[in-house]
């Protein structure tokens, strides 16, 4: 038929629309999670690289320190004649002490002289201490013996070649540097192993050398390492040597080296290993210095992560990698596995949906029947209500329509009475909501107010009128709000009705909001806002626009104070590595050549936190940092790099100049004391001239300038501590100082009566004018009242830990590395009742002893009225009573005599 239509059941029209609607749904959320799998896949592969790459670095710097550290803590003991060379015994003793006391991977430990001597102790192939000597005793050749029980030298058990040890590589580094260093990686002489020797050149007095102090050890233990990490990942960790690519350990048990048939050794290059993706990571990161690649191949992504080693004499390059596929596979399976329960689920959903609306749908077959008579203008039929649902509302409703329209024909004349009165009810509750309208806008927090085409106040409530400063909406109503609130831009300047977000909200017809802007008060003060603009549309057409702002002050001032602490280190207020590093390439351009760097590294921070707490650790730092403020520009960046460490960087600054201020920074740190320690820093320079120098290469310079000043000036900086520690603790108490001249000059009396030799004796001196030296971080009422007894049981307890205190100063450094054990010590008795350790008789070192004599007599000499001749008395039979209980009996005794041959 002409005009007529296709009828569409809604049943059909509803199940069309579920389907599309679940099958829309389910395949967004399904690509969405199926993307973030793929995505947390991906970013834990990344995060396994850099967690490999961490641990790997961190045991490769932990090993590497392991023989730089015993050569820091040896190489003073020889360079300072500590140990005797020429005394067989002893220095075998020494070496072999020093090499058993360390893991297996250290299997040498030596001394080559400036003459050609070679000592020291190794391991043999099969892991046992050996003795080795080379000298005039020996012809030039190198000698070893087994290890006795006491660590003396045993039978000979090889003879090896002729041996001088100025030959050797490691040697020659450590003389060329004049300072410490790993020598090249050269293969082990007997073992089947890589090798690699920390050294240390040792000098006399004069500055002459007089030999390298040498600790060796296998790399043989790296690559199982390396192989154990990246074991359950299936993945790769390779280390070689960045300038050579030469191989130094691999997870892959692959050769890094072989020996030729003529019997040389030759060294393997990463280049050599049949990886593809290794060589193409390889030749990428020689060309980028890009940490991270990605590679895709046909087994799917390998991720890879570039960590750098770098050390004095090592330059060395650690890569990691791991394939996608690790953790793909099973994603793979789960999408797999998913979408085929996802499409099952479908199918079933539209099978129910499709019978439950079916029976759903029926009673509408009915509706559509009244429906039709009632059209037709039969109004007695009326619809089965069969369920409360929808369905059933309409037909209750349709229901109701037909009695009404039934009604209403009845009595028309009626409802026009009552339509007349309700709307006359209906004009009462408009004027009563506009009322609820106003306390509604009034109630809000949030300022809102109305404006016409030209910008006049049309509404407002009275948040609006408070935060602008007005004692009424009535002041703002039909004024122009850009003129009153919006006229000017922070700095002042005019801001034009053109430029305002708020007008153009209602030109374009579209809202606008902003929170970067400032209103301004009524008062004429200003304050950051946030707001909102509408425009207001009645039948189609913009007749104003509706504002909602706040007052946001406080939350810029949180938002820039969280700015500030993300940038800025909180105990210094410098910048921190972090937004040091994101900057970095802003300062990095042409336009600030020539640029400077200074590295500068505070000495003394471990000893301060260690012996005068945290606080006054941080205490040191903070005035370092305003040393550093007040040396430098206001151009100038200072970074604090990590715990003791800071980098300057000086833009449009040459060396000349960067010199300058590298003197101002020296000058002021000598002016600046934390507790009773005179600030020092050590400082490096190293200035980019040309836009091709990385900026990473001039702070490398800078940073090895800064170690060379530190290692050179290491004595001069230690011997200033110490003498600053003494120097404050003798201007806090004076009697202090009295005692430490009185107890060296007592010491080095016995020690002549002792027959001790004129180096014991120095010692002894030294021992004994140090000794109190913990006091130093007693408070002056405590120091006071030491000599009195007058100390209750809490300052008792302090006083008691000033040997423990005195240890840890006098350990830190070279020139008193020997005499801490006596400052531990001489507080120590006889009869085992003494602190801080209860030692008892010989156990106590001789030197301890003697210091407890000599203290004892001066305290007790010095203390009280009376006469010298009646002080000394008492304090001869202090000692007198003392021997045998306090006192080393045999010294005690020695003592008493000396001092009455010298009375009478």
């Amino acid at each position: 038929m002409k005009g007529s239509r296709r009828v569409i059941s809604i049943k059909w029209v509803i199940t069309i629309m579920f389907m599309l609607a679940i099958t829309i749904s389910v395949g967004g959320i399904g690509s969405m999670i199926f993307a973030r799998w793929l995505s947390s896949a991906e970013r834990t592969s990344e995060s396994i690289v850099e967690t490999i790459s961490e641990s790997v670095f961190n045991h490769i710097v932990d090993f590497m320190h392991e023989p730089t550290h015993i050569n820091e803590a040896n190489h003073s003991i020889i360079e300072n004649n500590i140990l005797d060379l020429s005394n067989e015994e002893i220095r075998e003793k020494y070496f072999v002490g020093v090499l058993s006391s360390h893991e297996a991977e250290i299997y040498s430990f030596s001394f080559g002289t400036a003459s050609g001597e070679y000592y020291g102790a190794r391991r043999n192939e099969d892991g046992v201490i050996e003795i080795m000597r080379n000298d005039a005793s020996t012809g030039g050749y190198s000698w070893y013996y087994s290890v006795n029980e006491d660590l003396t030298a045993g039978e000979r058990v090889v003879v090896a070649g002729k041996f001088d040890p100025r030959t050797r590589a490691w040697y020659k580094t450590a003389e060329a540097e004049a300072g410490p260093v790993f020598s090249p990686i050269y293969k082990h002489f007997v073992m089947d192993d890589l090798t690699i020797s920390a050294a240390w050149p040792v000098y006399d007095r004069e500055g002459n050398l007089r030999g390298v102090l040498g600790t060796h050890m296998l790399l043989s233990g790296v690559g199982g390492f390396l192989k154990d990490i990246v074991r359950g990942y299936n993945g790769y960790a390779i280390i070689f040597e960045r300038d050579t690519g030469l191989l130094i350990a691999n997870s892959m048990e692959l050769d890094n080296f072989s020996i030729l048939s003529d019997g040389t050794f030759k060294r393997h290059e990463i280049g050599e290993i049949e990886n593809s993706y290794i060589k193409k990571a390889y030749n990428d990161y020689s060309l980028t210095q890009d940490p991270h690649f990605t590679y895709r191949g046909e087994s799917g992504k390998l991720f890879v992560g570039i960590r750098e080693i770098h050390m004095p004499g090592v330059d060395w390059i650690l890569m990691s990698a791991i394939p996608e596929a690790l953790y793909m596979t099973s994603v793979v399976e789960s999408i797999h596995m998913t979408v085929l329960l996802v499409a099952l689920a479908l199918i079933i959903s539209v099978i129910v949906f499709n019978i439950a609306a079916g029976k759903l749908m029926k009673p509408v077959d009915n509706l559509l029947e009244v429906s039709a008579a009632l059209s037709s203008g039969d109004l007695s039929k009326r619809v089965d209500v069969v369920r409360n649902d929808e369905i059933g509302t309409i037909s209750t409703g349709l229901n109701k329509v037909a009695d009404k329209m039934q009604f209403l024909i009845n009595n028309l004349e009626d409802s026009v009475r009552d339509r007349t009165e309700k709307l006359h009810k209906t004009n009462a509750e408009l004027e009563e909501n506009k009322n609820q309208l106003q306390l509604l806008l009034d109630s809000t927090a949030e300022g809102i107010y109305g404006i016409d085409m030209n910008g006049n106040c049309t509404f407002c409530n009275t948040s609006a009128a408070r935060i602008l400063g007005y004692e009424s909406i009535e002041e703002l109503l039909g004024k122009n709000m850009h003129l009153k609130l919006h006229h000017s831009r922070r700095d002042g300047t005019v801001f034009p009705a053109d430029d305002c977000k708020i007008l153009r909200s209602i030109k374009q017809g579209r809202g606008f909001e902003a929170d970067d802007e400032v209103f301004w008060r009524s008062d004429g003060t200003s304050f950051d806002v946030e707001y909102h603009s509408y425009p207001q549309i009645r039948n189609g057409k913009v007749v104003g626009g509706v504002i909602t702002f706040m007052d946001i002050t406080e939350r810029k001032k949180r938002e820039e104070e969280i700015r500030y602490l993300s940038c800025h280190d909180s105990l210094t207020g410098l910048h921190n590595r972090s937004c040091f590093e994101n900057n970095r390439k802003e300062i990095d351009i042409p336009e600030n050549l020539p640029m400077s760097v200074i590295f500068a590294d505070i000495n003394g921070l471990k000893m301060t936190n260690d012996v005068f707490g945290h606080a006054a650790g941080d205490e040191l730092l903070k005035k370092s940092a305003e040393v550093l403020n007040q040396s430098c520009r206001e151009s100038d960046v200072i970074v604090r790099a990590g715990g003791d460490e800071f980098i300057i960087l000086l833009p449009k600054t040459d060396k000349e100049e960067a010199e300058k201020i590298l003197s101002r920074i020296k000058i002021g740190f000598s002016n600046t004391r934390v507790a009773a320690m005179k600030c020092s820093v050590s400082l490096g320079l190293d200035t980019k001239t040309s836009i091709d120098q990385p900026l990473e290469v001039v702070m490398a310079n800078a940073e090895n300038s800064m170690y060379r000043d530190k290692t050179m000036n290491r004595k001069s900086s230690n011997r200033e501590i110490i003498n600053s520690i003494i120097d404050t603790l003798h201007s806090k108490h004076p009697r202090e100082k009295q005692h430490s001249v009185a107890v060296s000059e007592l010491c080095s009396q016995i020690g002549s009566a002792l027959n001790l030799s004129l180096p014991e004796i120095s010692v002894l001196e030294r021992a004994g004018y140090l000794h109190d030296i913990g006091k130093i971080v007693l408070d002056e009422s405590i120091l006071s009242k030491v000599s009195s007894k007058a100390l209750t049981e809490e300052e008792r307890e302090k006083v008691r830990q000033h040997s423990v205190v005195g240890y840890r100063i006098l350990n830190l450094f070279d020139d008193t590395l020997d005499l801490a054990e006596y400052a531990y010590s001489h507080h120590e008795r006889w009869d085992g009742k003494g602190y801080p350790r209860g030692l008892a008789g010989e156990q106590i070192p001789l030197i301890s002893r003697i210091i407890s004599v000599a203290e004892a007599y001066e305290r007790v000499l010095n203390r009280g009225d009376g006469s010298i001749e009646e002080r000394r008395e008492t304090a001869i039979r202090a000692v007198r009573e003392g021997a045998g209980k306090q006192f080393d009996p045999k010294i005690a005794g020695l003592f008493i005599e000396m001092i009455e041959e010298k009375t009478t």
